[in-house]
Order: structure tokens, then sequence, then C-alpha cells
């Protein structure tokens, strides 16, 4: 618990002039129930560091400390959300590090000890960027456990052959297991957004569901479903010689984008570093 009080969030957000700036895409939780019952989510918290993105006012911060944080080390560009997170680090000597600057500039697999967690209610206008870039190191955390919009939660999750599956879904499963908490109503944030929120738990593989290099599996999963209606055999002419690469990777050609499983797309991107070398390199 804090060593000395802290005001009600209203209080700090009126004696800061924190107003939300939709330029940062904030929306502020104020419900002390539901930023408890994120912070409990993503488990135990007093081992090696936890990473905030976009604190604000800092109802979560104050959560993730009074659930045990070892360190919390919280990233904000906003400086007048900078104040407050001093007076919480006041009041939770040693336990909160401010760390001034955009998140999609920093990397957070650097930061603090391991074992690493990121819990975040995203800034909805950059959370899929912010994502795309820890999958890339996913191996660096033992857990996120994220706020987004409900659409995107429900694409991370999606399954082959529903509408909402697409590339961020074939991406976040090969390195992660996802799992879908809770949703949180539109009312609960000050102001509130149009859509809907949900809190989503990823927690990385030991090791890639299969062996692919990221960079070949983004390449390809753009191609197939930004033309998701077309035929493989079509979508996938921008890689080269899409027939080719089908038949390496052991796909029929009439194939769409959403029939594909992610070891399916991985078989792809496989097939696809072999037709631009002749040799695959190596996997992630």
């Amino acid at each position: 618990m804090a060593e000395k009080a802290l005001p009600p969030l209203r209080d700090v957000i009126a004696a800061h002039g924190l107003a939300a700036r939709k330029s940062l895409g904030q929306h502020f939780l104020f419900d002390l129930n539901l930023t408890g019952r994120i912070a409990r989510s993503a488990g135990d918290l007093t081992r090696g560091t936890t990473i905030e993105i976009g604190p604000g006012p800092g109802g979560l911060t104050r959560a993730l400390l009074d659930a045990g944080a070892r360190l919390v080390i919280a990233i904000e560009r906003d400086d007048r959300a900078i104040a407050i997170q001093q007076e919480i680090a006041d009041a939770y000597p040693g336990r909160l590090e401010i760390l001034a600057g955009d998140a999609l500039a920093i990397d957070a697999a650097l930061l603090g000890e391991a074992p690493r967690r990121i819990v975040a209610n995203l800034p909805y206008n950059i959370s899929t960027a912010l994502l795309i870039g820890w999958l890339r190191k996913a191996e660096a955390f033992e857990s996120l456990t994220l706020m987004f919009q409900k659409e995107v939660v429900d694409r991370l999750a999606a399954q082959p052959r529903s509408g909402e599956y697409g590339r961020l879904s074939v991406i976040t499963q090969w390195r992660c297991e996802v799992r879908p908490l809770f949703n949180i109503a539109r009312e609960a944030f000050t102001p509130p957004p149009k859509v809907i929120s949900t809190v989503v738990s990823l927690t990385p593989r030991a090791l890639p569901l299969a062996a692919a290099r990221m960079e070949s599996l983004e390449k390809v999963t753009a191609a197939a479903f930004g033309q998701r209606r077309k035929m493989l055999r079509s979508s996938l002419k921008a890689l080269g010689d899409a027939e080719a690469l089908l038949a390496t990777a052991g796909i029929t050609p009439t194939a769409r984008a959403e029939e594909l499983a992610v070891e399916d797309f991985c078989a792809l991107a496989r097939a696809f570093d072999a037709s631009r070398t002749g040799n695959p390199d190596k996997p992630n």
C-alpha cells in the first residue's frame, strides 16, 4: 500500500488540468474495482518488472502497486500526466519509475529486470502498432495483459473461417496463447469511447507455434488477407510465383486466406523465403 494517502483521481485530474486529449487516444478509467481487476489479472507482480503504457492519471498504476508490483515502469508522453506519476512515485518509494517518451520509440524488452510483463490500458490509436512491436520480441515478456477495443480482441482470438480472422490473428497466435478476459463498458471511461473495450491476456509461447520468420509471415499474411475474397493463387501474386509458393507449402491454390491455419501461413512464409534465396533463413 501507499506510504501516504493519495487524493481521488478526479481531484488529481482537476488539480493538474488533465483533460483527455483525442490526439493521444486518451480515455481515463476511474473505477477502482476495474483497475484492481486488471491488475489482479496480470498474475504475480512481486517479481521482475511491470511495464505500463500511457498511465494518464494513474488509476491502473496505483492498482498495480497496491497489488504488490515490485517495480512499475510507466511510459508516458504527456507532460501533465508525468507530474501526476511523480506524486504516485513519492507515495510508493522505490517502486515506480517514470519514463518520459513515446512508447512506439521505446524498446520495452530492455526495460527493468526479467521476468517482464506489460499491463496497460492502451491508447487505441497506436495499440496495434505497439502490439506488433512487442510480438517481434515476445520471448522477452512473461505476459501481456492489455486493453483494446473489443473488435481488436475479437480479431486476436479469431479462428479460421470466421469473419474476424486475419493477419493480426495469425501473427498473435503464432507467438502467444490468447485469452480474452472481460469487457468494460463505454460508460466506465472519461470521456466514453465509441466502443466497448476488452481486456485480454497474451502469454508468449516457449517456442513459436511453427517455424517462420516474422518479417516473412507479415508479408504473406498482408498479401493473403489484403484480398481475402480471392483465391490464394491470385492474392499471393504480389509475392512472386503464387502457384509455386502454394505447391511448396502444400496448400491448394483455390483456398482462401481465411481457410488457412496459423501453421499453414508459417509454411507459406518458409516457402517465400526459399523462393528468394533457395535456402530459407533461420526461423525465429
